[in-house]
């Protein structure tokens, strides 16, 4: 059988490894897992041209949204969050899954963060959608504020909130300062970008959640563990909604999470050797 990642850009992409060392933990011979450089437009074809041996994709930006449309069927999750991270090959056709909603909010419980009073989510993006799905899977009535660059991107992801059912606040990212006396930042911002309030941050009370997973830590992620603060990092988010992507793509319920885990942390050194030298 096989499986893929699909995105664009998709080199830098982790889940090869995730998925091979779990196929090979679990002695699944004849099981392999690509990378395909895949743009919006190139994705109907695509699916189009695969056959039975297929067992499904991991989706990577820009396609989450233009898979949710193409499938046969969409969980209530995906469809709520208005983007799929996962198609799953079915006889009826694809099946729509978004499994970051579940990595968001295993990344947090590694960390010990729990149900949150009151958090902002920085960034309008897919990422901020399913963040906002994890707080409201995490506990319903979280008070949630969006802070983002361009209020007018924020439609997509204020639609998803009210979808899922808990409407959330947007503010400019300009107005940081006025919006940290809250329990959790939640940073979907790409890399070094929450890094600019790390002095907020380090003299705030708030837990964070930062998506980046390379190079890890951040600024802002050392700046809370400094002060005590619990931090989440991106790299237990990818491992966990790999593991759940492997789940449904082989229908193996016990994942060798440790396999995977230690695939990805190899992975992540061998990167950060080759930039130092």
């Amino acid at each position: 059988m096989r499986a893929a990642v699909l995105g664009s850009p998709v080199a830098h992409s982790l889940s090869p490894a995730l998925h091979t060392a779990a196929y090979r933990a679990l002695g699944m011979e004849g099981w392999s897992y690509g990378l395909y450089e895949c743009t919006e437009e190139e994705l109907a074809p695509f699916l189009t041209s695969l056959d039975s041996r297929w067992a499904g994709l991991s989706l990577t930006m820009p396609l989450k949204r233009r898979a949710l449309g193409l499938a046969h069927r969409a969980t209530e999750l995906a469809t709520g969050v208005g983007g799929a991270n996962t198609l799953v090959h079915k006889d009826a056709g694809w099946q729509a899954h978004n499994t970051d909603v579940e990595g968001i909010i295993a990344a947090l419980a590694e960390s010990g963060i729990a149900a949150p009073r009151t958090a902002i989510v920085l960034g309008a993006g897919a990422t901020a959608a399913s963040t906002v799905a994890a707080l409201r899977e995490l506990g319903a009535g979280t008070d949630i504020t969006v802070l983002a660059r361009d209020l007018g991107r924020t439609g997509e992801v204020t639609a998803a909130a009210e979808r899922l059912g808990c409407p959330v606040r947007v503010a400019p990212l300009a107005e940081f300062d006025r919006h940290m006396d809250v329990d959790l930042v939640l940073s979907t911002l790409p890399s070094g970008a929450a890094d600019h309030w790390q002095e907020q941050l380090s003299a705030s009370r708030a837990d964070l959640f930062d998506v980046v997973y390379a190079p890890w830590p951040t600024a802002a992620a050392r700046a809370v563990s400094r002060r005590g603060g619990r931090v989440a990092g991106g790299f237990p988010m990818l491992l966990h909604q790999a593991v759940a992507q492997v789940r449904l793509m082989t229908g193996v319920e016990e994942v060798p999470v440790s396999a995977m885990r230690e695939a990805g942390e190899r992975q992540l050194s061998r990167r950060t050797a080759e930039t130092a030298s």
